[in-house]
């Protein structure tokens, strides 16, 4: 059962990713306004961080979906996702009123304090699917159960 619970969480986390990704691919320079938006980064980082997110949320989010190297990619899935926790709370503790620019976007948002409970409350949700699938890896219909697969040896050497 858990290897059924297990790919239910990789396709959903992994579509996450692949969908944040590829709304944010045709429009550079917004994922680095949305970045910088957080005023937490080096001015100087913020243009490399911005442009190569979402990269690193599409090849997570495919390595999800497809089941390779499937705790590697929780892994980092996870801690993308504890640095989302942390740059939406801290702008939220600041009094910064910006759209998170999970989804594309980014910048100013007047309305931004009321839904930053939820935009916590969904990555705190992401990140235990997440972490579940850096505890237990092994899922069904992976690549990894294909190109991984234990084999006996004979004499059970």
């Amino acid at each position: 059962m858990k290897e059924w619970i297990g790919l239910l969480l990789r396709l959903v986390v992994g579509g996450v990713w692949i969908f944040a990704a590829a709304i944010k691919l045709p429009d550079p320079a917004q994922s680095v306004a949305a970045v910088r938006a957080y005023q937490l980064l080096p001015s100087s980082i913020v243009p490399t961080v911005g442009q190569l997110l979402p990269v690193v949320e599409i090849v997570v989010g495919v390595m999800l979906v497809i089941g390779l190297l499937t705790r590697g990619a929780a892994v980092i899935s996870a801690v993308l996702f504890v640095a989302f926790i942390i740059g939406i709370a801290s702008v939220w503790s600041r009094g910064i009123n910006i759209d998170c620019g999970c989804f594309g976007g980014g910048g100013a948002d007047p309305d931004a304090a009321s839904k930053y409970p939820w935009e916590i409350a969904r990555d705190v949700g992401l990140l235990a699917a997440s972490l579940f699938l850096v505890w237990l890896p092994s899922t069904r219909l992976s690549l990894d159960s294909v190109l991984f697969r234990r084999t006996a040896t004979p004499g059970g050497i």
